[in-house]
């Protein structure tokens, strides 16, 4: 697996990371052996970028991922995040804080379930308004001097949240949603983008979700085909007409993917991957099955017909539907400037 460098003097890490959300929550059953299995075969297909947070359960992730990494730590790139704030008792409540005795407070926590020293990579997973982001950042800072983490990073931050931490401390990574159906980083604000703002100040791009929630792959084809109790049922993508809609983008990327020889997912994967020597994305999976499709994609070329003919097939804004029902959107957004 090639690797990438994380920000302008960041860490190296694996070009293709390993999102663990979904293996604890959100997209149907748990199976924990078979989630610990695929984290061991990432690692073994030199995967080393793990991605958690301490909201993923909540708090039980971080533990799975703990027990998957237990005399594997030198093989793994750990990130983990806190700012999102959970009750156990009321799964669906959401609150935010960047307070500062809470980010102290989130990393002790952490760093237990973790069953580590250390962290790799913390991110702010979303932003406060209620707390000036120097504050937090500069609670995350005193982590670094601490030994308690290496490196900072921010999630689904705007351009002026970014240029606004950068003089706190520096930010290795910014993690945000990056897909062919979702390139808000890509889109103008207040005169500049979240994209361009990342690479001014020397911060790696970590996509998430660059599959689409799976839409992407092709594999999903009616909202039947989610469980009960996967979140994608209530995604405004993934209803009435927006689904009907959206197929009909998938469709033409399965044909360019055919031309190829590759699937639907790794074209897409590719797409992400092509977006520069320093973005990383985590796509998210429970199945070694699923990850040896999406390591598949960093063996395909896109030439700059294939770019030029995805940006045909998927401009920023071809998505039918929001990203999150409104419920689930909080804090910082890249479509806004605070």
């Amino acid at each position: 697996m090639q690797t990438r460098l994380l920000g302008r003097n960041g860490p190296q890490v694996s070009a293709l990371g390993l999102g663990c959300m979904g293996m604890s929550e959100f997209y149907g059953a748990r199976d924990d052996a078979e989630s610990i299995a695929t984290i061991h075969h990432a690692l073994d297909r030199g995967l080393t970028l793990l991605d958690t947070a301490d909201i993923y359960g909540p708090y039980i992730n971080e533990e799975l991922v703990g027990k998957a990494i237990r005399g594997r730590r030198g093989q793994v790139f750990l990130a983990t995040k806190f700012g999102i704030v959970r009750d156990p008792a009321n799964p669906q409540s959401r609150a935010v804080s960047g307070r500062p005795e809470y980010v102290r407070e989130s990393v002790d926590g952490s760093l237990k379930r973790l069953g580590v020293e250390q962290i790799d990579l913390y991110y702010q997973h979303r932003l406060d308004p209620r707390t000036p982001i120097e504050d937090t950042v500069g609670a995350m800072a005193e982590l670094v001097a601490a030994g308690k983490v290496r490196y900072l990073g921010l999630s689904e931050a705007s351009a002026r949240t970014i240029e606004r931490a950068v003089a706190v401390h520096p930010i290795a990574a910014l993690q945000s949603e990056w897909s062919l159906w979702t390139r808000d980083l890509e889109a103008p604000s207040s005169g500049q983008s979240v994209l361009q703002a990342a690479r001014e100040h020397g911060v790696g791009i970590v996509p998430f979700s660059p599959l689409g929630r799976g839409f992407l792959t092709g594999a999903i084809t009616s909202p039947e085909d989610f469980g009960a109790d996967d979140f994608r049922r209530n995604n405004p993508r993934f209803q009435g007409e927006n689904f009907d809609r959206n197929l009909g983008l998938v469709a033409e990327v399965k044909q360019l993917a055919a031309d190829k020889g590759c699937t639907a997912g790794q074209l897409a994967l590719a797409w992400v991957m092509a977006q520069g020597d320093d973005v990383a994305p985590i796509p998210g999976t429970k199945r070694v099955a699923y990850l040896e499709e999406n390591v598949g994609a960093s063996y395909v070329h896109l030439t700059a017909a294939d770019l030029a003919r995805l940006d045909e097939i998927a401009p920023r804004g071809a998505a039918a539907g929001e990203r999150y029902p409104f419920a689930h959107t909080y804090g910082d957004s890249p479509q806004r400037s605070g």
